[in-house]
């Protein structure tokens, strides 16, 4: 009689790559966020800073009074899609490039090549990590605005977060636009420090763009965060916010995102 095969199928068979795959990121993820949050001086920048802001200029008497030349509109209910803007700002210019360049720079994302752990996993995880730290801080400058100083909420809410995810996403990959093109972190700080206040100005920091003459909103509203400001603005006052603005956010996070992994070394 033909011998029978008495083997049979393990007990457990090796999970599949792409099993494997997610969790490893899955590890990666948990890790990276227990160190994120052991940096007080970063979740200070993104999470206090843009409302604390908000908050000392709400504070100001003729901020909270009622401006004809904005429509009836207080100073105040413009100064928290500003406050917005600046966390979304600082995140992606600020924090995010220094931590990046400095796995980089230690050779921390060269030595992970070797490990089942790919670069791709840490990067991916400072991503999500750094930006559901700005999708909260929005939510706290929006929480405060209300509930501190009495304002509205937004009319066209689809219309602010579509607005708002498209910002993030455009100070995102500013971010990483910064980190691939500094090999340093003392690089990464200067390029980061000449980026920043120009794009303060334009998300209308200093006054908002609302306010600025009208041959200044046309220049500063093709920059990212200037279309943000009046994508925001629009949405706020209960209209679906600009396609001319919303695809001026789509075009930058796209261009961006694709230079920056084009430029981008692990080593």
């Amino acid at each position: 009689m033909p011998a029978t095969s008495t083997a049979s199928a393990p007990a457990h068979p090796p999970a599949a790559p792409k099993t494997r795959a997610a969790a490893v990121s899955r590890a990666v993820l948990k890790t990276e966020a227990r160190l994120f949050l052991r940096e007080p001086g970063s979740l200070f920048w993104i999470l206090v800073f843009p409302t604390l802001l908000l908050t000392i200029l709400g504070l100001i008497p003729s901020f909270r009074e009622a401006n004809p030349s904005l429509g009836g509109r207080r100073t105040i209910d413009l100064y928290v899609p500003v406050a917005l803007l600046l966390a979304a700002i600082t995140t992606g210019i600020q924090v995010m490039p220094a931590v990046l360049t400095g796995y980089r720079e230690r050779g921390i994302l060269r030595r992970m090549s070797t490990t089942p752990v790919r670069p791709a996993a840490l990067l991916g995880a400072q991503i999500a990590l750094h930006g559901g730290a700005t999708v909260v801080s929005m939510a706290l400058a929006l929480t405060v605005g209300r509930l501190a100083f009495g304002v509205a909420l937004p009319g066209q809410l689809a219309g602010y977060v579509l607005a708002a995810v498209l910002t993030l996403c455009s100070a995102l990959a500013l971010g990483c636009l910064l980190c691939a093109l500094s090999p340093t972190t003392k690089a990464a700080s200067v390029a980061g420090s000449a980026v920043f206040f120009p794009m303060m100005f334009t998300a209308g920091v200093w006054g908002p763009v609302q306010s600025m003459p009208d041959m200044l909103q046309q220049v500063v509203q093709l920059l990212p965060f200037g279309a943000a400001s009046q994508a925001l603005a629009q949405a706020s006052s209960g209209h679906w916010p600009g396609w001319s603005h919303l695809a001026v956010l789509a075009v930058w996070a796209l261009v961006l995102g694709h230079v920056a992994r084009r430029r981008f070394r692990w080593e």
